[in-house]
């Protein structure tokens, strides 16, 4: 359904990225950040789906063209650890969301895994995002305060997962909370990813509520 583009980062330089069109003009757009395997199929088919659903999606290629099989976590880890987060964040991130507001509508921004740490990065530092929605990840507090997050955000976490564990969603969400931002979060009894069908991982029940539950952020924070 979506296409390889080229867009123009915020300091003019190229990238390119994964786009996918809905049958209309003037949609809101969704900016979809990659797991750290990179921008595999599964992420472009996130796109196609929000796409059917009525949202311009592009997904930013975040390592330049290298994807990382499933099974390889050595090399997502070097992929992943070799990632300037804020470099993309603003560089990246916020020129696709200028690629996307080109036609003067709200642009919201998602991610899974690494891609939830780069979401509320963005929900912190990109001007140009209207709302956020977060899948398992959380960056450290000294590249993104929790209570700085400036724009309505939706999370959505494991109950088993040994990376954003639910310590460290319950202080995010404790600091969201006592600075009063516009936050919902919702916890499920699954694993890290299980919003991602091609890993042994994924809860079928699991990714559909969240995903139902996302569709109803974005109808109300970007309009559909």
């Amino acid at each position: 359904m979506g296409t390889t583009i080229t867009f123009k980062r915020t300091d003019g330089k190229d990238t390119v990225g994964y786009l996918a069109k809905p049958g209309r003009d003037h949609a809101p757009g969704i900016i979809v950040i990659q797991e750290w395997w990179g921008l595999q199929d599964q992420i472009k088919g996130i796109c196609d789906r929000l796409a059917r659903a009525g949202y311009e999606a592009l997904a930013p290629d975040l390592y330049g063209g290298t994807t990382v099989p499933y099974h390889d976590t050595d090399s997502a880890n070097r992929e992943m650890s070799s990632l300037d987060f804020l470099d993309a964040t603003d560089n990246i991130v916020r020129g696709a969301a200028q690629y996307l507001a080109r036609s003067r509508s709200k642009v919201g921004l998602t991610g899974f895994c690494l891609g939830g740490a780069v979401t509320i990065l963005g929900a912190v530092r990109v001007p140009e995002i209207a709302a956020a929605c977060c899948f398992y990840g959380i960056p450290p507090r000294e590249a993104a305060r929790p209570e700085d997050i400036r724009v309505p955000f939706q999370g959505h976490f494991a109950n088993t997962d040994d990376w954003c564990t639910p310590k460290l969603v319950d202080a995010f969400e404790g600091a969201t909370s006592q600075a009063k931002v516009t936050t919902e979060i919702h916890r499920y009894d699954a694993s890290h990813a299980f919003m991602n069908e091609q890993r042994g991982v994924h809860d079928r029940a699991c990714a559909e509520l969240a995903w139902g539950r996302m569709l109803s952020f974005w109808q109300k924070h970007l309009g559909g």
